[in-house]
C-alpha cells in the first residue's frame, strides 16, 4: 500500500494523530509524511478535519434529517446545478446524488422537527426543479463514521450460583 493511502487510512480513523505520531506509525520520516499531508490538502484530497460529536450527549441537541429529493435535471448540467444550489444553504450538511428511487439525498441538522420542517417547505420544496421530497428523521445513532456511538459496558462481575 502506498504512502499516501496509508496515512488517509490512518487520519480517517483519527484526525488528531501528529505528524511524528503518524510517521512513527508508518516508519517513515516526519517529514516525508508532512510533504504527502499537504500535498494532498493542496490537492483536495484531504478537505477537512471534522469532529464526531455525539449530540445526544449535549444539552444543545440537534435532530438529524435525511431529505430525499426527485428533481427535474437542468439542461446542460445535470444535477450539478441544483445540487450547488441545495448545498448553499446553511442548514444542509450533505448532498448526495443518488441512484434508484430519488435524485438526491439531503442530510440537514436542526434544533427541531418544526426547524427541519420550515426548511423543506420554505426552502427546499418551492425550488422549480423540485419534483418532490420525503423527510426522514434520523431517531437514534448506533455507528457513525465508522465510530460505534455509544458501547454498552460488558458486565464483568462473574456470576455466581448457588
Amino acid at each position: 500500500m502506498e504512502l499516501k493511502e496509508q496515512i488517509l487510512r490512518t487520519i480517517d480513523r483519527n484526525s488528531k494523530i501528529s505528524m511524528s505520531e503518524l510517521a512513527m506509525m508508518l516508519g517513515r520520516e516526519e517529514a516525508e509524511v508532512t510533504a504527502a499531508v499537504a500535498e494532498m490538502e493542496a490537492d483536495k484530497i484531504i478537505c477537512g478535519y471534522p469532529t464526531l460529536i455525539n449530540w445526544d450527549k449535549v444539552s444543545n441537541e440537534k435532530i438529524t434529517a435525511l431529505i430525499e429529493v426527485k428533481v427535474t435535471p437542468q439542461r446542460g448540467q445535470g444535477f450539478d446545478r441544483i445540487a450547488e444550489r441545495i448545498y448553499k444553504f446553511s442548514e444542509v450538511e450533505t448532498v448526495y446524488l443518488m441512484s434508484g428511487g430519488f435524485d438526491l439525498t439531503v442530510i440537514i441538522k436542526g434544533k427541531s422537527m418544526r426547524e427541519v420542517a420550515s426548511f423543506v417547505s420554505e426552502k427546499l420544496a418551492p425550488m422549480e426543479a423540485i419534483l418532490s421530497t420525503a423527510t426522514h428523521f434520523v431517531l437514534k445513532k448506533y455507528k457513525e463514521h465508522g465510530i460505534i456511538m455509544e458501547q454498552e459496558e460488558e458486565d464483568e462481575r462473574m456470576i455466581v450460583s448457588p
